[in-house]
């Protein structure tokens, strides 16, 4: 279940350090989280649904992975990430 490109194209554009960036932590995070989002929303509806779960535990763990380095290498950029995107940490 990709985003649809409108989707990703404004996470891009809220989340890039410059017109041209779109494999920043920052904008992989945003879409990650974009991601984990409708998923979620789609488990609500498919109880059932192992696989898609298993799909959501890996995306999260990597959106952490990701949260990791940024907060190793910007500790600016991580906060204000994690305050665009309303994740508790």
């Amino acid at each position: 279940m990709p985003l649809p490109p409108e989707t990703k194209s404004e996470v891009i554009k809220k989340f890039a350090r410059d017109e041209k960036d779109t494999g920043s932590p920052e904008v992989q995070i945003a879409i990650l989280t974009e991601r984990i989002q409708q998923i979620a929303t789609h488990l609500r509806a498919n109880k059932l649904d192992k696989h898609s779960r298993r799909g959501l535990v890996m995306m999260v763990s990597r959106r952490n992975r990701l949260l990791r380095y940024l907060k190793s290498k910007n500790e600016a950029s991580y906060r204000e990430t994690i305050k665009a995107l309303g994740l508790r940490k």
